[in-house]
């Protein structure tokens, strides 16, 4: 690819293998016109998107088996988009969403690479209302809480698009942040199921991942 150097990454979910693209290290960058910039990525952080990252892998297994039905998923920050291709290819009405400029064209590449459809995405900042995305059953990410700030964004996001009896799942790899959106989902009448998890079959950090799932007018949830 021009600028940035890729590689490719195997990881099994389900029974299935994926075959991603990602990029090459944590310090590829490469933003020439400056559109990055303006989103306010910066050089250290361009590279983070497409990076397989451990909490991501904990998100699409729980999406290998998580009940579907006919609900409307929204991914928040998909990155290189392993969650969301895990739910494609069960059929899955979703939609990817990411602010960085290049999270389009890999998940697209991703998704042609494992024999899928193109997914349906959308570019979306936490800040910025997007009406015409609609609203969804199920809202999904992972490793999202990097700054105690992010919560907030993260609350102001489901205010917009979830409906009224939705459910809010993150694979979060213990950053320290939970506790923000705990409060910021609870204000908004969600109640939580947390449950630890291995994090990429890491033993040594077995007990810092875990499934942060919100319910609102749900059986198990606050009405």
């Amino acid at each position: 690819m021009p600028g940035y150097e890729t590689r490719q990454e195997h990881v099994a979910i389900g029974g299935h293998d994926y075959c991603l693209r990602v990029l090459a290290d944590r310090q590829q960058f490469w933003d020439p016109d400056g559109h990055g910039e303006r989103l306010g990525i910066s050089s250290a952080q361009w590279a983070l998107f497409g990076q397989l990252w451990p909490a991501g892998q904990l998100l699409a297994r729980a999406m290998e088996d998580f009940d579907i039905g006919a609900k409307r998923i929204l991914e928040l920050g998909c990155g290189i988009g392993l969650a969301s291709l895990v739910l494609q290819r069960r059929g899955a009405d979703v939609v990817a969403s990411d602010m960085h400029p290049l999270a389009e064209v890999f998940l697209a590449y991703n998704a042609a690479l494992n024999g899928l459809p193109a997914l349906h995405y959308r570019h979306l900042q936490w800040d910025e209302p997007l009406p015409e995305l609609g609203r969804f059953d199920l809202i999904i990410a992972s490793d999202v809480l990097y700054e105690s700030e992010h919560a907030a964004l993260l609350g102001g996001v489901v205010d917009r698009h979830a409906h009224p009896n939705a459910e809010v799942l993150v694979a979060d790899p213990g950053r320290g942040n939970a506790s923000h959106l705990n409060r910021q989902l609870a204000a908004r009448g969600f109640g939580l199921d947390e449950r630890r998890c291995t994090l990429d079959g890491d033993e040594v950090r077995r007990h810092r991942g875990r499934l942060l799932h919100y319910t609102r007018g749900l059986p198990g949830g606050q009405a």
